[in-house]
């Protein structure tokens, strides 16, 4: 199956369109490094954490805000790195002090507590807020991401796929890796992506290969997640290369809601971003979680 340009350009978590205007995103400053939000709708607040080499207009284009924003107060951010925040290049500056930004936001919008989704790189965020600082968070959804195991924070691959960043603004074996198991990406749909990413002036090469490197700092164990008493959501697409670890952490956390939805992949078309259900999901859980 061969990809068009809409596939290559989800494939590294790029706007399929032209950038949309935020014209209600505003920006708040942690110890240096502004970070650019969106907080929109009314009611309990719920964080969304976007993908790797990705940004908060991910959720924009996916329908996830506007779906939400009808019934809860979302709030948004460029992860420090991408979109229109900050971009340090020391990978010291990721890491934990990417997964601390959230609760930093909170405080900074005088919000004790709020629901947490995250989606890959954005889920693992939230499996060590989970561990860091449970108390902030009402329930909280991982999205095709159980949480960086040490072993993971330390794969080689990391690196391979930070000087691919850094020498071509797109890691060609992460978009393989993470493509569906029947649509791997095609020479051109490489340069295709290639093309897209360099024309994002909202996209630095540097700093985002740093944030890579930043994710050996990361690192959670599955007693750590088995520990948690947070109410959480786990949902994964059977095609995505996440699927084991997601059950592994269900198996670890019997009390976790885990959901399964048949023939959807981590990114491109069937991502499991873009999908109905995911949202119905959240929706769903967090229903639940008011009658209990």
């Amino acid at each position: 199956m061969t990809f068009h340009i809409r596939c290559a350009a989800a494939l590294i978590g790029l706007a399929i369109a032209p950038a949309l205007a935020v014209e209600d995103g505003k920006f708040a400053d942690f110890g240096g490094v502004k970070i650019h939000y969106i907080d929109r709708g009314q009611g309990e607040p719920i964080v969304l954490l976007h993908g790797g080499t990705s940004n908060l207009e991910s959720w924009i284009t996916a329908g996830v805000v506007a779906d939400l924003q009808k019934d809860f107060r979302v709030i948004a951010f460029d992860a420090r790195g991408s979109g229109r925040s900050d971009k340090p290049r020391d990978p010291k500056a990721y890491g934990r002090q990417q997964a601390l930004d959230v609760p930093r936001l909170l405080d900074a919008l005088k919000l004790d507590r709020a629901h947490i989704v995250g989606f890959s790189l954005g889920s693992s965020t939230v499996a060590q807020l989970l561990t860091l600082n449970p108390e902030r968070f009402l329930t909280a959804t991982q999205a095709a991401g159980a949480g960086r195991s040490p072993a993971a924070a330390n794969d080689s691959r990391i690196e391979v796929e930070a000087s691919e960043i850094e020498k071509g603004c797109i890691s060609r074996s992460r978009l393989y890796r993470q493509a569906p198991p029947n649509a791997k990406p095609t020479e051109d749909d490489y340069a295709k992506a290639e093309a897209r990413c360099r024309a994002d002036k909202n996209f630095d090469q540097y700093s985002v290969a740093a944030s890579l490197r930043g994710y050996r700092d990361q690192a959670v164990t599955l007693a750590q997640m088995a520990a948690v008493k947070v109410p959480t959501l786990g949902i994964v697409g059977t095609l995505d290369h996440t699927l084991k670890e997601m059950q592994d952490l269900s198996k670890a956390r019997p009390d976790m809601k885990f959901v399964l939805l048949e023939g959807v992949s981590h990114t491109g078309t069937t991502g499991i971003q873009g999908q109905p259900a995911l949202v119905k999901e959240i929706r769903a859980f967090i229903g639940g979680q008011r009658t209990n």
